[in-house]
């Protein structure tokens, strides 16, 4: 039985994540659960599961969590994170938005197997990460559906590295490019004029994935997609000219890669991330549970088509950042984690969440990324400066 350490328990992956487990009793070990709201459900979770370990995100109620949970350590903090993050064999990242860091480079920095499905730690601390991932048992194991498929579409063709999960040099001769395959989000088809009067409850309102509301506006504005090239990039490090984008609705293809050759190997199955999660916890085996299975009998077509950068800029916006390198990739992601909050909370309109970035990416000053140091004082100077531009030109209040 495999030890396994879950961070962000209550979200869509946590809760999918604990499906797998139940899925495949016998397999994992649950040692350890945190999560930074939902305490009702960490608690029950807890009480089915029985870990060594469940971190809390709110410090005034860990004693209310550890009445509950008599027998079962309760903490919280930085250091409780960093504590569950090295106790498991296979560790769970779903913890959302910038604060899914520190749970990355606790695990790489253990040994540990990360199934990572935090992409701002990739996109905001890329180089920083990349050192830790050269720790002796490190594993890094993308769970987004798009990386798991190039993942496996590289491993039939023994492309990686042993040691660092990358590309080998003679993988670079082989691959020609890889394709990530994108569902367009509820506006496909729109043009940027029909955009400018979308709700919050219109953007929400994703026609073939169940996400939190934060990455589901991402995919609604091809944000998600643009930092997911940024991802790509630190993953398999191929570079941003081998990386591009397809609109394809159906969400069946999950993503590609073009060999030099003209073959294309590709990853299908219906759209279920437990089939993603399985993969990471599992690798190298693979689970017994069908998630995602195809009727090759009802499955009619499938489409695809170039991504509209005009009507949806982020995506353009994610390659600059990509390109430029350092920290502008932890500048972007944060200003669109304000940007993205500002829409949600009806301070600006859908169209500004572009305009947001734009500005502040606009004015970076070129800063390396050569400490966690410097990332969060970039992620920092980013929220203030993105906060500074919606308030100065959008805020309604």
């Amino acid at each position: 039985m495999t030890s396994l350490s879950l961070l962000g328990s209550t979200g869509s992956i946590g809760v999918q994540t604990l499906d797998v487990v139940r899925a495949e009793p016998g397999a994992w070990d649950v040692v350890a659960l945190g999560a930074g709201r939902s305490v009702d459900q960490l608690v029950a979770q807890a009480q089915e599961f029985q870990p060594r370990l469940v971190v809390v995100g709110d410090f005034e109620r860990v004693p209310e969590v550890q009445e509950a949970l008599p027998g079962i350590s309760v903490a919280s903090g930085a250091s409780a994170l960093a504590e569950a993050a090295a106790m498991g064999e296979v560790v769970v990242n779903g913890v959302v938005g910038f604060a899914g860091l520190p749970v990355t480079l606790a695990a790489l920095e253990a040994g540990r197997r990360l199934a990572l499905a935090n992409k701002e730690s990739l996109i905001a601390a890329g180089p920083v990460v990349q050192r830790a991932r050269q720790t002796p048992g490190a594993e890094l194991l993308p769970v987004d559906s798009e990386h798991c498929a190039v993942h496996q579409c590289l491993r039939a063709n023994d492309v990686f590295t042993s040691d660092t999960g990358m590309v080998s040099e003679t993988g670079m001769k082989r691959v020609h490019r890889i394709v990530l395959t994108a569902s367009g989000g509820p506006f496909r088809g729109r043009s940027r004029s029909e955009l400018a009067d979308v709700t919050v409850e219109h953007a929400l309102a994703h026609p073939t994935w169940s996400m939190g509301p934060k990455i589901t506006v991402d995919s609604s504005t091809l944000m998600n997609k643009g930092l997911e090239v940024i991802e790509a990039n630190e993953l398999f490090g191929l570079g941003y000219d081998r990386i591009e984008v397809v609109v394809h609705p159906q969400s069946v293809v999950h993503s590609m890669v073009e060999y030099t050759d003209g073959a294309t190997i590709a990853q299908l199955s219906l759209p279920d991330m437990r089939l993603c999660i399985g993969y990471a916890i599992a690798y190298p085996d693979r689970i017994a549970t069908p998630f995602g299975r195809i009727d090759w009998a009802e499955l009619r077509r499938l489409d695809f088509e170039p991504p509209d950068t005009e009507a949806f800029p982020c995506l353009n916006l994610a390659y600059v950042a990509g390109r430029m390198g350092e920290t502008a990739p932890a500048l972007l992601n944060a200003a669109n984690e304000v940007a993205v909050q500002a829409f949600l909370d009806q301070r600006i309109r859908w169209t500004a969440i572009p305009e947001v970035l734009e500005t502040v990416l606009g004015d970076h000053d070129g800063t390396e990324a050569d400490s966690l140091e410097a990332v969060m004082e970039i992620d920092g100077k980013a929220r203030a400066a993105a906060e500074h531009v919606v308030v100065r030109q959008f805020d309604r209040s």
